[in-house]
């Protein structure tokens, strides 16, 4: 008996214990602005860059930072040089709004940007 009562003890202490020693933080953080087109101004031509870009890097895609944010993939710019802009949770603009990426495009004897758009 004094053993049952113990085992009880245990249970019913145990759990007060630890109430109040995990803390939960909550951060809020303004959603970025979504993606928009590079695209060049319609008064100037593209840049055509005569070097192909790398293969895409592979991606650790985080935890979306709530619901209804999709995830727009990372892609090649070109800056002189090639950079790698990393891919980012966005919030589409309606609600069935679809991100096409963007992608470089061949043309002639070079690629251009083609710029990523909501659809």
């Amino acid at each position: 008996m004094k053993r049952l009562n113990k085992t009880l003890l245990a249970f019913a202490v145990v759990p007060v214990i630890f109430v109040g020693c995990v803390q939960r933080t909550v951060y809020v953080r303004q959603p970025p602005p979504p993606p928009t087109a590079v695209e060049p101004a319609p008064d100037q031509p593209a840049e055509v860059v005569t070097e192909a870009p790398p293969a895409p890097q592979v991606e650790v895609q985080v935890v979306a930072p709530g619901p209804g944010y999709i995830w727009t993939p990372g892609y090649w710019a070109w800056h002189g040089r090639w950079v790698w802009v990393g891919g980012r949770w966005v919030f589409p603009p309606h609600r069935h709004a679809v991100w096409v990426a963007g992608h470089w495009g061949h043309r002639g004897h070079g690629y251009v940007w083609v710029g990523g758009r909501w659809r």
